[in-house]
C-alpha cells in the first residue's frame, strides 16, 4: 500500500518555476516584513547616529592598541604637534578608552567653565584604586556630597588665605632653617642640590601644618622616617600609568606587577597614618583642649567625633584627605622652584632685577618676611611666567563627563577621557609674544594675570570646581621660598658644569637634571 505519511518535499521535488517561491506564503509574510523593517530601521538608525555623534578628528590607530604605539615620551610635546595637524580638538584612541585632547583655551573654556558641572569627574587611574583611602580623599573622588564637605573643610581650614595666617611661624620657622642650611654650604663652598633642598622645607612646612608636632614626639623617630620613605615610594609608583589604565580587562593579571608593588606601600601608608592618628589623639597639651591652635588632624577628628559634616567623617575620609594633601603640595611646588632658579640662572639679567627689587623691599640687613611678598612685583612676576612656561601638571589632571556633550561642534561621548594640553596652551603664538622665552616682564601690566582660573590662556592650577584648592599656599611657599634664596645668597654652577633644561614629562613636569649649584653670601 502506498505510504500516506506526510513528507516535507525538497528542493530538487519542487518543480522549477515555484523553487524561488517556494518560502514564502501568507504564514510567514509577517515574519518577512518585521526582518525586512528591523534590517533598515536598524541601518538608518545606525546613519543617523554617525551623523549626530560626529566624534573629534584624529589620526588613525592600529587594532587593539589604536595610537598608543605612536605617542611620543614626552607627551605634552607630542601633543602639542599633533594639534597642529588635526586641530584643537582631536580625538586619539588608547587601547580600549577614547581620548579626547583638548588644545586651545576657548574650547577649553567651553568644557571646564560652560560645562563645569558635566565634566567635573576626574578619569580615576588604577593606582588610585588600589589606594585604601584613594577614593576616600578629595583629589579621586567623584563631584557630590564627599567631595564637597572635604573640599570645604579644606579651604576653611587650612588653605584659604585667612586660614593660613596661624601658620605664619612655622613657615618662618622652616625658611629660616633652609637660609642657615645653604649658609652652611656657602661657608664651606660646598654645591646644593636645589631640589632636595625645597622639598625638604616643604615637607616640613605640609607636614607641620597637617599634624604639628606628631612625629618628633618621642618614639615616633622610626614612623617619621618611614612615612618620608613611603612617599618616596609613592612618587616613584603611583605616577606610572600601568596597561591596565588602557586595557581594564588586564586588570587582574597584573602584567607589569604594579599592583603588587602598590598594594605593598598603600598597607604601609595605611598602617603609618593609623599610627599617626592614633598619635594625635593620646598628646595632652592646651592644644586637644582649646581650638586655637590646633592642628588640621586634631580639626579633622574633634569634626568627625561631634558629628559637624553633612556626611559622616570617617577615620577613611581623613587619611585619603592628608596624603593627597602631603602629595599634591610637595612635588609640584618643589619642582617649579627648582624650574623658578634654573630659568634665572640661564638668564642672569632676571637675577639681578629680582635681587636688586629685594634690596629696595627688604633691604640689605633684614630677613625676608611674608609682609614683604606683596610689594615683590617683579619676583611676583618671574613666579607666573615660571608656571607658564612649565607648568607643574602639563597635562591636566584627566576629566571624563559624566553624560555626552559637545565641544568645538564636536561630541564628547560619556565616559572619554578629556585630556587638556595645559602647557601647549600656555606657549599658544597667538596669546603671547616670544612664547618660548622666559621673561617675566610680560606679567608686569597689573592684575590682569591672577590664578583665579577665568583667563584660559593662563591658568596653571586649574578651573572651575576642580581648581587646585592649594593655590595661595603654593603662591605664598614659591614667593617667600625663592625670595629668601635669592635674597641672601649669590648662586652659580659648579666649575665645569653646563645648565641643562631639559625636562621629563610625568604627572608632574621635572627638569630631567637636577639643578646643583653652588651658593655665595651676598
Amino acid at each position: 500500500m502506498q505510504n500516506l505519511a506526510y513528507s516535507t518535499p525538497n528542493a530538487s521535488s519542487i518543480p522549477q518555476r515555484h523553487l524561488r517561491w517556494w518560502w514564502w506564503d501568507g504564514k510567514n509574510t509577517l515574519l518577512w516584513v518585521s526582518l525586512t523593517v528591523a534590517v533598515v530601521t536598524w541601518y538608518v538608525v545606525k546613519a543617523w547616529s554617525k551623523k549626530r555623534t560626529r566624534l573629534p578628528p584624529g589620526p588613525a590607530g592600529v587594532p587593539i592598541f589604536g595610537n598608543l604605539p605612536f605617542l611620543d615620551r614626552n607627551l605634552h610635546h607630542h601633543l602639542t604637534q599633533l594639534a597642529k595637524t588635526y586641530g584643537p580638538i582631536m580625538r586619539l584612541r588608547l587601547g580600549r578608552r577614547l581620548c579626547v585632547v583638548v588644545s586651545s583655551p576657548s574650547i577649553a573654556k567651553e568644557l571646564l567653565k560652560q560645562q563645569d558641572a558635566i565634566v567635573a569627574n576626574h578619569d580615576v587611574p588604577t593606582a588610585a584604586l588600589v589606594l585604601p583611602n584613594g577614593l576616600h580623599g578629595l583629589a579621586w573622588a567623584p563631584h557630590g556630597q564627599q567631595w564637597r564637605t572635604l573640599r570645604r573643610l579644606t579651604v576653611g581650614s587650612l588653605l584659604s588665605t585667612p586660614s593660613l595666617e596661624p601658620y605664619r611661624s612655622l613657615r618662618r620657622r622652616e625658611i629660616l632653617q633652609m637660609v642657615q642650611r645653604v649658609h652652611d654650604s656657602a661657608v664651606a663652598g660646598c654645591p646644593l642640590q636645589v631640589r632636595e633642598l625645597v622639598y625638604s622645607t616643604l615637607y616640613n612646612v605640609i607636614t607641620g601644618m597637617l599634624w604639628g608636632g606628631v612625629l618628633q614626639e618621642e618614639g615616633m623617630e622610626n614612623v617619621a622616617k618611614e612615612f618620608r620613605q613611603v612617599v618616596e615610594d609613592i612618587r616613584g609608583t603611583f605616577g606610572r600609568l600601568g596597561i591596565s589604565d588602557f586595557f581594564p580587562i588586564l586588570s587582574p593579571l597584573d602584567l607589569q606587577g604594579l599592583e603588587r608593588k602598590r598594594k605593598k606601600i598603600a598597607d604601609k601608608l595605611h598602617q603609618i597614618l593609623g599610627t599617626i592618628m592614633n598619635q594625635r589623639l593620646q598628646i595632652d597639651d592646651r592644644r586637644t583642649k582649646e581650638k586655637e591652635g590646633e592642628d588640621f588632624l586634631q580639626f579633622l577628628l574633634r569634626i568627625k567625633d561631634n558629628g559637624e559634616t553633612e556626611m559622616p567623617l570617617t577615620k577613611d575620609h581623613i587619611k585619603g584627605l592628608l596624603m593627597d594633601l602631603v602629595m599634591a603640595g610637595m612635588d609640584t611646588t618643589t619642582t617649579t622652584m627648582e624650574w623658578a632658579m634654573s630659568e634665572m640662572m640661564h638668564n642672569q639679567g632676571v637675577m639681578r632685577k629680582a635681587q636688586e627689587e629685594l634690596d629696595q623691599v627688604v633691604g640689605s640687613n633684614s630677613t625676608v618676611e611674608e609682609t614683604h611678598l606683596p610689594k615683590l612685583r617683579y619676583l611676583n612676576a618671574v613666579v607666573k611666567e615660571t608656571l607658564r612656561l612649565h607648568p607643574a601638571t602639563p597635562i591636566m589632571l584627566p576629566r571624563t563627563p559624566s553624560k555626552s556633550c559637545t565641544a568645538g561642534g564636536y561630541t564628547i561621548p560619556q565616559g572619554c577621557r578629556i585630556v587638556v594640553n595645559l602647557w601647549g596652551m600656555q606657549r599658544d603664538p597667538n596669546a603671547w609674544s616670544e612664547p618660548s622665552e622666559f621673561k617675566p616682564e610680560r606679567f608686569l601690566d597689573g592684575g590682569k594675570w591672577d590664578f583665579s582660573g577665568n583667563d584660559f590662556h593662563f591658568f596653571p592650577f586649574g578651573t572651575g570646581r576642580r581648581i587646585c584648592p592649594g593655590a595661595p599656599l603654593a603662591d605664598r611657599m614659591l614667593t617667600y621660598t625663592l625670595a629668601s634664596l635669592l635674597h641672601s645668597f649669590s648662586w652659580r654652577l659648579p666649575e665645569g658644569t653646563m645648565l641643562d633644561l631639559s625636562e621629563t614629562f610625568g604627572v608632574v613636569l621635572k627638569k630631567t637634571e637636577p639643578l646643583v649649584a653652588v651658593p655665595s653670601r651676598r
